[in-house]
C-alpha cells in the first residue's frame, strides 16, 4: 500500500476539503492509488513548516558531515527498496520495469554523489588587495525550495534537486506532479524514517494552477527548481518576479540526431531507436529530430523502418515489452495531433502514426512507433516538441549546412551526432549550441555532469557541482587586522 497524504512539519495529513485524486495505470486505464489533493492553505502550511525547520530547527545546526551521511542513507535506502519502486514508478508512468530499475541504480548513485560533495569544504580563501588582512568566499544554503517536478521521470528528476538541496543544508516543498505522484510518496515515506527534522521534507499534492502558484509567487520561498514545458516555466518565472526567488528551469527541447555518411552505420541505427522510443519518447532530450546525409540517406531509413517494424509493445511490467504506453488519453491525443499535422505539412509517413490494433492494447493509451521522412525545418512536427514516439528524418548534404540547421531552433537541451572524423569532432562539437552534445552516443547522463540548457531549454544546471551550486549562496567575508584611519572627511 502507498501512503497518499500529504507530509507536512513531520506529520502525514489529507488536505483540508478532504478531496482525492485517482492515479491511473496508463497500459489499462484503472487506478492504483487514490492520494489527496490540497490546495493553496495546505501548500502555504508546508512553506511555513520549511521555513521555521530552516531558521530555527536543530536542522541548522547539522553538520555538513552529518547531512553527508544522511545523504549517503537515502542512496542505500533507495537501493535496498529499488524492486518496489521500480515497480511503482512503471504502475504510475507506463515506462517498462527494466527502465524504471535503470532509474532507481541512477537515484542511488545520486545521492552518494552528493553525499560526497557534501564532505567538502565550499569555501574559497581569495587574495586581498590589501595587506594585513582576510578575505574568504563562503557558501551557505539559499534557504526554503519549491521544487515542482514532471511527470515522465517523477522520482529520478526529485532526486536531482532533493540531493543538492539536502547537501547544502536547504529544507524543501515537493510538488510531485499530480499524475505520477506514487514513487515521490515512496521515497518521503522511507525518507521520514531516518530522523530527519520535522519540516525539512515537505510535500503537497496537487495541480500546477494552485500549489504549484503558492510556491511560485511566495514571499518566503527562496528558490523554485521546476522541470516542464517552457510556457508552464515562463508562469513560473513571471510569479518568482513577486520576490526575485531564484529560479532554476529545465525546459525540454527538440534534440538534434546528426548521422555523417562516415558514421558507424549499425550503431547509429541502433542508437537513432534508443534515442526516441525509451518511455515512448517521453523524454525532454530525445532525438527525435534525425538528420542524416544524403548519401546513407535512403539505406538508413530502410533499415531504420524494420527495425520500428519490430518494437514490440505491451505492459511496461511485462519482460517482453520494449515500449509502453503513452502517459495519459489526453498526452495521446496531442501526439496524434502532430502526426496529423505532419501529414497535413507535407511531411511522408513511413510507419505507425495510428494506435495499434492488438486487442490487449486497447485500453492502454497507446501511439504505435512512428517514422516520418521528407521533413524540413519549417513543420511543426520538427521545430516542436511532440513528447511521443515520433522520429522525423531530414536529409543534408554538407557539415555546415546541417550544423546551421541544427541551431535553428528556440531550444538547446541537447544534440548528438556520428563521425569518425576527428577534425569534423572538434569541429561541430564546438558549433552545436546545446548544453550537452554526445559525439558518437546519445542520451547519455550522470550525476558528475551538469544537466541543462541554452535558450528556451531553461536556466541554470541541475547534476554535478553546477547543480550544488544552485542551492548554495554566496557570502564574501572581509577582515581588517589592523584599521588606519583615512582621515578624509572633515580634517
Amino acid at each position: 500500500m502507498i501512503r497518499g497524504q500529504l507530509y507536512i512539519n513531520g506529520q502525514w495529513r489529507d488536505s483540508d476539503t478532504q478531496e482525492t485524486r485517482g492515479i491511473l495505470n496508463p497500459f489499462g486505464g484503472q487506478a492504483v492509488a487514490h492520494v489527496a489533493e490540497a490546495g493553496r492553505a495546505e501548500t502555504k502550511s508546508a512553506i511555513l513548516s520549511a521555513r521555521r525547520a530552516f531558521e530555527g530547527s536543530d536542522w541548522s545546526k547539522w553538520t555538513s558531515i552529518q547531512r553527508a551521511e544522511l545523504l549517503e542513507k537515502l542512496g542505500d535506502t533507495i537501493e535496498q527498496h529499488a524492486e518496489e519502486l521500480a515497480r511503482l514508478e512503471t504502475l504510475d508512468t507506463g515506462k517498462t520495469l527494466i527502465e524504471s530499475k535503470w532509474d532507481m541504480a541512477d537515484i542511488a548513485e545520486l545521492f552518494r554523489y552528493f553525499g560526497a560533495l557534501a564532505r567538502e569544504d565550499h569555501s574559497e580563501t581569495l587574495e586581498s588587495p590589501n595587506p594585513n588582512s582576510k578575505s574568504v568566499l563562503v557558501r551557505e544554503p539559499i534557504g526554503v525550495c519549491g521544487m515542482i517536478l514532471p511527470w515522465n521521470y517523477p522520482l529520478l528528476q526529485a532526486a536531482w534537486k532533493i540531493a543538492p538541496a539536502l547537501a547544502t543544508g536547504c529544507t524543501m516543498v515537493i510538488k510531485p506532479s499530480e499524475i505520477t505522484p506514487l514513487t515521490t510518496l515512496k521515497f518521503v515515506e522511507l525518507a521520514s524514517q531516518l530522523s530527519i527534522p520535522p519540516g525539512v521534507i515537505n510535500l503537497v499534492l496537487g495541480p500546477g494552477q494552485t500549489v504549484g502558484a503558492e510556491l511560485a509567487e511566495s514571499l518566503d520561498v527562496d528558490l523554485i527548481s521546476f522541470t516542464g514545458g517552457v510556457e508552464t516555466g515562463k508562469r513560473i518565472m513571471l510569479a518568482a518576479a513577486n520576490n526575485v526567488k531564484r529560479v532554476a528551469l529545465e525546459l525540454g527541447g527538440k534534440n538534434p540526431n546528426i548521422i555523417f555518411a562516415d558514421a558507424n552505420f549499425d550503431v547509429a541505427v541502433d542508437y537513432a531507436l534508443n534515442a526516441v522510443f525509451f518511455h515512448a519518447g517521453q523524454i525532454c532530450s530525445a532525438g527525435s529530430r534525425l538528420m542524416v546525409h544524403e548519401d546513407i540517406h535512403d539505406q538508413f531509413v530502410s533499415v531504420l523502418g524494420e527495425r520500428i517494424k519490430r518494437i514490440k509493445l505491451g505492459n511496461g511490467l511485462s519482460k517482453d515489452t520494449q515500449m509502453g504506453p503513452l502517459i495519459s488519453a489526453a498526452h495521446r491525443k496531442k501526439v496524434e495531433n502532430y502526426i496529423r499535422l505532419g501529414v497535413e505539412e507535407g511531411a511522408k509517413l513511413v510507419i505507425g502514426g495510428a494506435r495499434p490494433q492488438e486487442p490487449e492494447l486497447q485500453s492502454g493509451y497507446f501511439v504505435s512507433p512512428t517514422l516520418f521522412t521528407n521533413c524540413t525545418n519549417e513543420m511543426r512536427i520538427v521545430k516542436e516538441e511532440v513528447f511521443g514516439p515520433v522520429i522525423t528524418v531530414e536529409r543534408f548534404s554538407d557539415e555546415a549546412e546541417v550544423v546551421a540547421r541544427a541551431n535553428n531552433t528556440i531550444y538547446g537541451l541537447s544534440a548528438g551526432f556520428w563521425t569518425q572524423d576527428r577534425a569534423r569532432i572538434e569541429r561541430v562539437s564546438k558549433s552545436l549550441r546545446f548544453g550537452t552534445v554526445w559525439v558518437n552516443d546519445f542520451n547519455v547522463y550522470f550525476a558528475r555532469a551538469p544537466w541543462g540548457g541554452y535558450k528556451q531549454s531553461g536556466n541554470g544546471r541541475e547534476l554535478g557541482r553546477s547543480g550544488l551550486e544552485e542551492y548554495f549562496e554566496q557570502k564574501h567575508l572581509y577582515e581588517n587586522y589592523e584599521p588606519e584611519a583615512l582621515k578624509w572627511f572633515g580634517k
